[in-house]
C-alpha cells in the first residue's frame, strides 16, 4: 500500500495500538469527562433525537451518553451496518438489551422498519456522535477505513460531534481524501470545538 491509503493504514495501525494500551481506570476518567462534556452542549440540549455509535472495546464509551439522553427525554437511534455495503441504517432503541452482535463484533438493533430513522430526514434538532480513532482540530477523523461515517455524514441533516480524548486531538491528519468528511464540533474531556 503506497501514498495516501498506506500513511492512513499506517497511521491506524499506530493510533489502535496506542487505544489498547490505554489503561481501563484512564479511559473511564477521560470518558467520563466526554459524557459530561455532550451532556452540557447547547445543540445536545436542543437535540429531540441523539443518533450514536454503542461503543465497542476501548471506543470513546456512549453509554453514559445514550442514559442521558433517555432520561432527557431524547429519542435515541443506534446503527446497523448493511451488509456489503458502506452504509449504515438508524433505528431507535429504548433500551440497549436485545441487540444482536454484527460482523464486526458491535452490538446493534435489529432491524425494524418500524423504528427506522434517515439521516436526511431528521431536521436540524438533531445530533450524531461520531467515533475516530483520532480527530484533528479541523474535524476531520480516521476511522476504522470502511467509509460507513463519511457516508453517513455527507447525508445527515443535523449537527455532527466527533468524541475523542485529549491525547489524539491532532492539529492535523495527513492524507485526508476526498470523501473525508468532517464532523461540526469536536468533544474532548477537556473541551469541546466548535468548527461548523
Amino acid at each position: 500500500m503506497t501514498g495516501k491509503a498506506g500513511e492512513k493504514a499506517g497511521l491506524r495501525a499506530r493510533l489502535l495500538a496506542e487505544r489498547a494500551a490505554l489503561a481501563a481506570d484512564a479511559r473511564e476518567r477521560t470518558d467520563a469527562g466526554i459524557a459530561a462534556r455532550v451532556a452540557g452542549l447547547p445543540e445536545f440540549a436542543a437535540a429531540d433525537t441523539v443518533l450514536t455509535y454503542l461503543s465497542f472495546g476501548p471506543e470513546v464509551d456512549t453509554r453514559a451518553i445514550i442514559r442521558q439522553a433517555w432520561a432527557a427525554g431524547k429519542r435515541v437511534a443506534l446503527p446497523c451496518c448493511v451488509p456489503g455495503t458502506r452504509a449504515m441504517e438508524w433505528y431507535v432503541v429504548d433500551t440497549l438489551d436485545g441487540l444482536v452482535r454484527c460482523r464486526f463484533g458491535m452490538e446493534e438493533p435489529a432491524p425494524d422498519p418500524a423504528r427506522a430513522v434517515a439521516p436526511d430526514a431528521v431536521g436540524p434538532h438533531a445530533l450524531a456522535l461520531v467515533p475516530g480513532l483520532a480527530f484533528d482540530r479541523r474535524g476531520f477523523r480516521i476511522g476504522y477505513g470502511g467509509g460507513f461515517y463519511d457516508r453517513f455524514l455527507a447525508e445527515f441533516a443535523g449537527v455532527s460531534a466527533g468524541l475523542v480524548r485529549d491525547a489524539v486531538l491532532l492539529p492535523a491528519l495527513p492524507a485526508l481524501e476526498e470523501h473525508d468528511a468532517p464532523v461540526d464540533v469536536v468533544v474532548t474531556e477537556s473541551r469541546a470545538i466548535r468548527l461548523r
